[in-house]
């Protein structure tokens, strides 16, 4: 009767260890938001408020010039769908490049494959200001300087280039037994790769979908080189360029400052189940 079964001795699921963390994370969350909601609260402010109580204080009322007057300003409209033309395009053709190239590498097996992964790894590693004269040449040169054409071929081979990196060591370890098992059915190597291997790396692929829309639209250096004319300016570009010319006070600067990172916020909710199953898959595995 004294003997304590092991069930009876496990510390409940509502122990304290689980609300230190819980605390700790509900912590984290207050650090992470606190600053863009003052930022919110400065953009809905009037300058004359700002400058009386401070960015800290509470906004006495609801003030939307400031986001009006950013809009206007900078065609905010044209600039959004400069913005999600690029980075869509460019996220959807760097995962699939890096599809094709990692089903080469990691199940095709081809010679040199680990010389061909330090190459990709090389390029990830290598800053954005060494390439920026050699891509500014090279665009002169074909005629697509100052086109959006330039700056979706120049960030798809930089995300391929990771992209190709992690699914190669993601497709190294794909069971063999179902590829073998698809080919006795009769399948070539396309139905192979896109019956079998994309289906079963949809979460990966997922993931890294999210991630390279999100890099993509937070670039800003080849870009701004990129891309002089105004029509053709992505958020972040207009964003630097008016705060460079000082023509913004401090409210309108945070309603540049919220209109910019509203998209990927929205964009990161919508697709955060998306995120959260392509994480805990891959943790799985």
């Amino acid at each position: 009767m004294a003997t304590v079964s092991a069930t009876a001795r496990r510390p409940g699921p509502g122990g304290p260890g689980r609300y230190a963390v819980l605390l700790a994370y509900l912590v984290l969350a207050a650090v992470m938001l606190l600053p863009f909601l003052i930022v919110l609260g400065n953009a809905v402010k009037t300058p004359a408020e700002y400058s009386q109580n401070g960015p800290l204080a509470l906004p006495e009322g609801i003030y939307l010039d400031g986001l009006r007057d950013f809009w206007e300003r900078v065609d905010y409209g044209d600039k959004l769908l400069n913005s999600l033309l690029i980075s869509g395009s460019v996220a959807v053709l760097a995962v699939v490049l890096s599809v094709l190239n990692a089903y080469a590498l990691g199940i095709g097996r081809v010679k040199g494959r680990l010389w061909v992964l330090v190459l990709f790894l090389m390029a990830n590693t290598l800053p954005q200001e060494a390439l920026v004269y050699p891509l500014y040449f090279l665009a002169k040169q074909t005629g697509l300087y100052d086109t959006r054409i330039s700056v979706i071929i120049v960030f798809t081979v930089v995300q391929t280039a990771f992209g190709t990196y992690l699914l190669s060591s993601v497709l190294s370890g794909f069971p063999r037994e179902i590829l073998e098992a698809a080919r006795i059915d009769g399948a070539n190597r396309w139905q192979v790769l896109w019956r079998v291997v994309v289906p079963v790396s949809r979460p990966t692929l997922s993931v890294l979908l999210v991630f390279f829309f999100i890099w993509t639209w937070n670039e800003f250096l080849i870009p701004l080189v990129f891309l002089v004319s105004n029509d053709n300016q992505t958020v972040s570009v207009a964003l630097g360029v008016l705060q460079g010319q000082r023509l913004m006070d401090a409210t309108m600067t945070s309603a540049s400052a919220v209109l910019g990172v509203l998209p990927t916020v929205a964009f990161f909710l919508i697709f955060q189940r998306t995120l959260t199953r392509g994480v805990t898959v891959g943790a799985i595995k």
